[in-house]
């Protein structure tokens, strides 16, 4: 009886363990955009800057919840992408840097990179949200906390924004829509 109540408390806390420690699998938009020709899957773009807080709390407490994390993960290819980075990106057969890149500035403000001006980026954080082929469908701005993010979520990946035709629609999807997500308080 000792041995199965031992047995019982460690495959919980192992449990408990693999939960904590899942993570979304981040990647680049070049691996992205390689992965979408063996499975095509949307894109979900987390666009950020290093010195962002509201970056920096979606982080923490969005893109750590347990049910958001399996759902990008089986849904979509995630892409961080660093909206002042140094990083070159090639989309569409254009290539996008960030030519007043300064090294030194690595922690604080830097310059705008080409891609995020390409996507239209007014502000930080930005979720943009890319098609199976690529094509941008829409950016998001602004801190989304849990449940805001499963509507555009599972709004986009079911294609539920395709038949919007005003701004009403969108207001009628968000007041019926059930939100699932569990959130740990």
């Amino acid at each position: 009886m000792v041995l199965k109540k031992i047995f019982l408390f460690i495959s919980f806390f192992c449990f408990q363990s693999i939960l904590i420690g899942q993570k979304i699998n981040w990647m680049s938009l070049d691996e992205a955009l390689i992965a979408q020709k063996n499975e095509p899957k949307k894109i979900l773009m987390d666009v950020y800057t290093v010195w962002c807080g509201p970056c920096k709390l979606m982080d923490k407490k969005t893109f750590t919840n347990s049910d958001l994390v399996t759902y990008v993960n089986q849904y979509y290819y995630a892409v961080k992408f660093n909206a002042e980075g140094n990083e070159k990106i090639s989309f569409f057969d254009n290539i996008f840097q960030n030519p007043n890149y300064d090294e030194t500035r690595k922690s604080r403000r830097n310059s705008t990179h080409q891609f995020t001006q390409f996507l239209g980026v007014k502000g930080y954080p930005t979720t943009v949200f890319l098609s199976e082929q690529g094509d941008l469908i829409t950016p998001v701005v602004g801190y989304l906390n849990t449940h805001q993010m499963e509507l555009y979520l599972k709004m986009i990946k079911q294609g539920d924004y395709q038949v919007f035709s005003t701004a009403q629609d969108f207001e009628n999807y968000k007041k019926y829509f059930r939100y699932k997500f569990r959130i740990k308080g």
